[in-house]
């Protein structure tokens, strides 16, 4: 089944003093502006000509063209204060991934947000406790505690079972989904551009497609839509990327702490994230 995700974090308001979201060096490439958020939604709504529907509605979703979600990682504020109002003027609804560590911290939803979001018709799942940068490094007790505690935590919240989670830090391996399988999510989102869902370890796995600060309106309508060359394009760089990483290792992470200018007080996944 061909299913169509874009992945964005937190929009911000300028002039608005409270922060949202991850304050860690890097986070800002991926918050958008209010108005360039707007202008996302106003093209993708031209593109589509069909609503974007929720993870849980995905089986009941028209296949013609393919099912479209919107994403949101992290559980910033903005999805409380923003998003969730801006989605809602189209009559869509959002993906919320929440970090349950930080619920109810600054720039982070509280419970009571979580539960206003549920109620007007919005999807919360589980994006792990912590945020370990480097998930796919993690050790299997680690990984699977992430999506335990943090499916409990949110089940507290809203009187439910948590079944979909999206994986953070884009560093997806094969043991996150499993441990995640074992902690009892059966949808799972990863980093990986592609449309392709795919099973393991009983769950389905949904790749995602980026959308980050600088990322005009036509593209995001353009993946939005499927749009061949767009999808391409974001695949090859996501795997370019994913080989450097690999290639990389420690190398790579000692020049990512260059260029986004950050120490070692930033934690990794396998540092105990």
């Amino acid at each position: 089944m061909r299913i169509i995700s874009l992945n964005y974090h937190d929009v911000v308001t300028p002039g608005d003093p409270e922060p949202t979201g991850r304050s860690v060096p890097g986070a800002w490439r991926y918050n958008l502006e209010r108005d360039e958020f707007l202008r996302h939604l106003t093209a993708i709504a031209e593109a589509r000509g069909t609503n974007p529907v929720a993870a849980l509605d995905i089986a009941e979703a028209p296949h013609k063209p393919w099912p479209l979600l919107l994403t949101f990682d992290d559980g910033g504020v903005s999805a409380y204060k923003c998003i969730g109002d801006l989605l809602e003027r189209f009559g869509w609804r959002g993906n919320f991934f929440v970090s349950t560590n930080y619920i109810g911290t600054p720039g982070f939803v509280s419970s009571d947000q979580i539960r206003d979001l549920r109620k007007r018709g919005h999807v919360v799942g589980s994006h792990s406790c912590s945020h370990p940068l480097r998930i796919g490094h993690c050790a299997w007790p680690q990984l699977v505690d992430e999506w335990t505690r943090s499916r409990a935590v949110l089940g507290d919240i809203l009187g439910m079972e948590i079944h979909i989670a999206s994986v953070p830090g884009g560093d997806f391996a094969p043991q996150v989904a499993e441990a995640a399988a074992q902690a009892g999510i059966t949808t799972l989102f990863t980093s990986e551009p592609t449309g392709e869902s795919r099973h393991a370890f009983g769950l389905t796995l949904l790749g995602r497609f980026t959308a980050q600060k600088g990322t005009n309106a036509q593209t995001a309508a353009a993946l939005a839509a499927g749009e061949w060359l767009s999808c391409v394009r974001q695949a090859i760089v996501w795997n370019a990327k994913k080989v450097s990483k690999r290639v990389g290792g420690e190398h790579y992470l000692q020049l990512r702490r260059i260029l986004l200018r950050h120490g070692n007080d930033v934690r990794w996944g396998d540092q105990n994230g």
